[in-house]
């Protein structure tokens, strides 16, 4: 493991000088897309334990994905992005909507490029079972189409491709993006402390909506059992339980098996990846770099400082 980050380093530094945005946004070949009809879900959030409910509505191209909550419109933006523990939170003037991360993972990787997300019951997006399989299932029940701007044109969709390596360290934590023709995502977790998990690896030689749907959608988000009554007094994961996360000890091992995969930790953090990725879409087009993004023992908040790096804006 040590001889692969200093390959990392090394290859890394030999970038170091930046131009002032790493990435060209293209066009890909396809059209901007949109829900047919509104889908709802409802259920307990991770954080507050409220129980609230998320209305996934069409949207015109051109318009992106926007959350409505009390009323007021926050664009699913990094521009937007508070930081928050243990999940992605986006606020603007005052309001804010949390774990947002699973939802957004599961329309980016299957194309929802512009929708209206209602949230009411309170200001976070149901966990569900902990995955994003709901969120897919809800949107196959909705069905894609095309796109129309107000005056029924479709809109060419472009995605931003990386252009030459960036990369940000954060002691033994890193994550990286190299150019690549297509979004290849390698991502490694390392918990010594709990053998059950210990380090795991997960590659994705490229992404479309059936691999996500087949090997990472399903992967459900887990916490390590000997932490929960920190995070619990910590005012943290008030609505988390063995229904919508998986859970393991430090020394009993996994408390609700079976796993959906024996790697389910690190597929997770891949599907929590390409949901922060997706907030750097904008009026409608793709928001997960085509490139190679390589992460090590990151998590949101190194996720987004990836964004804004290649946004220019760090």
């Amino acid at each position: 493991m040590a001889s692969f980050m200093e390959a990392i380093r090394k290859v890394a530094s030999k970038f170091s000088k930046l131009s002032a945005v790493p990435i060209s946004w293209k066009e890909i070949g396809v059209l901007q897309q949109t829900l047919v009809s509104k889908v709802s879900r409802s259920g307990v959030s991770l954080h507050s334990g409220a129980c609230t409910t998320a209305t996934i509505c069409p949207a015109r191209a051109g318009e992106g994905r926007f959350f409505v909550c009390g009323g007021h419109r926050i664009p699913a933006s990094v521009d937007f992005v508070s930081e928050s523990p243990l999940c992605t939170t986006l606020c603007r003037n005052g309001t804010m909507v949390r774990t947002v991360e699973h939802l957004l993972s599961a329309l980016e990787a299957v194309g929802v490029d512009n929708c209206r997300i209602e949230i009411t019951g309170g200001n976070e997006v149901p966990l569900l079972d902990g995955s994003a399989k709901q969120w897919v299932q809800a949107i196959e029940e909705g069905g894609l189409c095309i796109a129309k701007d107000d005056n029924g044109n479709s809109i060419n969709k472009r995605a931003p491709f990386v252009l030459e390596p960036v990369h940000l360290w954060r002691n033994d934590s890193f994550v990286a993006a190299f150019p690549s023709s297509t979004v290849h995502i390698t991502y490694g977790i390392d918990f010594p402390q709990v053998p059950a998990i210990g380090r795991q690896w997960f590659s994705c030689l490229s992404l479309d909506s059936s691999v996500y749907t087949e090997e990472i959608a399903s992967s459900r988000t887990f916490c390590i059992y000997e932490e929960v009554e920190r995070l619990r007094s910590a005012g943290l994961i008030q609505g988390g339980s063995t229904e919508n996360a998986i859970v393991c000890s430090t020394n009993a091992g996994w408390l609700n098996p079976p796993l959906h995969f024996d790697d389910e930790p690190c597929r997770h953090k891949v599907l929590d990846l390409i949901g922060d990725l997706s907030l750097f879409a904008q009026d409608g087009h793709q928001g997960l770099p085509v490139g190679h993004i390589i992460a090590y023992k990151g998590g949101h908040s190194l996720h987004i400082q990836l964004l804004r790096l290649l946004s220019g804006s760090h």
